[in-house]
């Protein structure tokens, strides 16, 4: 059965293989997260399941989704995300998932969303080339360019690369290796980076490459 499960990155360290050799680490705490919801394909259109992670106040929900936690008799949860699972058979509303679901070896795709970096130019968005600094090129060494072209098509084109907000994208990074599970603590460590900040959000599947 495909396996999910909601986390927050902790950060980054490294461990040792048995032969020694250094693996960097990223350690996140994954659950534990609780079934809220079957989404089955009599009455919905397809078959998912909805988990949630993390404890939230009260005073923080809307009344609609205090009436969606009641209904599924579950505590209230921060995050809820859904999963389109091709068997959930084996999971019911209530029912708990912990690190443990996920072993050492296993391998997993990690989603989350990329550190923000603000506003920037093309050189640092897009890594486009300034201009050279000498023979009267003025004060935009580092400006975009042309932008358009001329009376034809006196427009600029769709995804012409410009400055504008970089990061805060939603990323998934495939096919990671989980290095060790410490159920004890939930903390899941996986090789190299996943995307996000520490303390960020991430969501962990079983890969969809092989």
């Amino acid at each position: 059965m495909e396996k999910c499960i909601i986390g927050k990155k902790i950060g980054m360290t490294q461990l040792f293989d048995e032969n020694g050799n250094i693996v960097p680490v990223t350690v996140v705490e994954a659950g534990p997260c609780v079934v809220v919801q079957k989404k089955t394909t009599e009455n919905d259109g397809y078959e998912a399941v909805q988990i949630g992670y993390g404890s939230v106040s009260d005073k923080k929900l809307t009344k609609p989704l205090k009436g969606h936690f009641a209904k599924a008799d579950v505590a209230q949860k921060k995050v809820l995300r859904e999963f389109r699972l091709s068997d959930i058979s084996g999971l019911s509303v209530g029912d708990i998932i912990k690190a443990d679901t996920f072993a050492p070896g296993d391998r997993v795709d990690v989603c989350g969303t990329s550190k923000g970096k603000g506003y920037a130019g093309t050189i640092k968005r897009w890594n486009n080339h300034r201009l050279k600094e000498t023979h009267g090129t003025g004060p935009v060494h580092r400006h975009a360019g042309s932008n358009g072209s001329t009376s034809t098509p006196s427009r600029v084109f769709k995804g012409k690369k410009l400055p504008g907000h970089m990061g805060f994208e939603r990323v998934t990074v495939q096919n990671l290796d989980v290095v060790k599970v410490d159920a004890e603590n939930n903390l899941i460590a996986i090789r190299g980076a996943v995307p996000g900040p520490k303390n960020g959000i991430v969501y962990i599947t079983d890969t969809v490459k092989a």
